[in-house]
């Protein structure tokens, strides 16, 4: 296990009214490396009500062939903070993504494309089972779910981008969804761009969407001498209504030209945490509700973030590369009231 000192990593807020990233992050704190044998890429980090840390390993089928020309077919990881153990709890994985626990501690997961399910299930942890909570709209499959966020009404949204995959495009648009607890499905967000990380805010009021938009559809299968246009890489703002619909009311953090943000969270505050893909100044990006930068945890290109429970609610939990870290801070994160 590895730590490395945070002492040069901390930059304090470009705003002149912003807090000191002092106040977020401790002058003390340690990055530390918990899980580094992750096929491709780990993603979508969550604390379950025990405290167990589950997350994906996203196993690129271009990628991840043994010499048979087999592929694995991705997994999902558990950490056991107290023993530091990590261990495997569900493989294949319906090539997972993000994951969110509900009220009642059930497991959410965003199945993705490249021989995934491209649905959204959920696990019962008391009884192993689960369910498919959406696998169509309009009686087509979805592109590839990515990203999860829940509200304290228990409606599930979720984002549907394409990033790689062999499988035909069905979905019109690159949208975000909404699951009610009756188990309807609606489109409510189509002008994010490709949206990718999504969350909704402490107050109930708003939801935050990223768009990641490299300009492809199939990575997997795209030259990599060609030139793509990127679309929108930004952090944006929705306002989220009683009824669970949203509109546009602004972006927060425009990172064009640069590579913008994968997932995000809140603490209890509202401020957000926003794993940011910029090759240039890559890591966990503090911001106020507004947009403004509070805090700057450096890493290597980061996927998401999350929260722990219990003793670890000041621990902020991050996926970046093959690899699963963690960090000790001054917020609490915001985790929905259990039932």
């Amino acid at each position: 296990m590895r730590t490395l000192s945070l002492a040069l990593l901390l930059i304090a807020a470009t705003h002149t009214h912003a807090q000191p990233a002092t106040t977020i992050v401790p002058k003390d704190a340690k990055l530390e490396k918990l899980f580094d044998a992750g096929v491709v890429l780990t993603e979508g980090c969550a604390s379950a009500l025990d405290g167990t840390i589950y997350f994906s390993d996203i196993t690129f089928s271009h990628v991840s062939k043994d010499k048979r020309g087999f592929i694995e077919a991705g997994h999902i990881w558990k950490f056991d903070p107290t023993t530091k153990k990590t261990t495997i709890f569900r493989s294949p994985s319906g090539m997972s993504n993000g994951i969110k626990f509900d009220a009642e501690g059930n497991m959410i997961v965003a199945e993705g494309a490249d021989f995934g399910g491209r649905r959204l299930i959920k696990t019962d942890m008391k009884t192993g089972k689960s369910y498919i909570l959406a696998a169509e709209f309009e009686g087509r499959r979805f592109n590839s779910p990515n990203d999860i966020t829940i509200d304290e009404k228990g409606r599930i949204y979720f984002s549907d981008p394409r990033y790689l995959g062999h499988e035909p495009i069905d979905q019109p648009v690159q949208a975000v969804y909404r699951i009610d607890p009756d188990g309807k499905v609606s489109r409510i967000i189509t002008d994010a761009g490709k949206p990718n990380g999504v969350c909704v805010s402490p107050d109930q009021k708003t939801l935050y969407v990223v768009s990641n938009d490299n300009g492809i559809w199939a990575m997997e299968r795209f030259p990599k001498d060609a030139p793509a246009r990127k679309g929108l890489m930004a952090l944006q703002a929705y306002d989220l209504a009683a009824d669970g619909t949203a509109k546009f009311r602004k972006i927060l953090v425009d990172y064009a030209p640069q590579d913008g943000p994968d997932g995000l969270c809140a603490d209890k505050e509202g401020n957000l945490y926003v794993a940011v893909r910029d090759v240039t100044r890559p890591g966990i990006y503090v911001y106020s509700p507004e947009g403004k930068e509070l805090a700057y945890i450096k890493t290597e290109v980061p996927t998401n973030v999350g929260f722990g429970r219990g003793a670890e609610a000041s621990t902020l939990y991050i996926t970046a590369g093959q690899s699963l870290y963690r960090i000790r801070l001054n917020k609490e994160g915001y985790q929905l009231p259990g039932r």
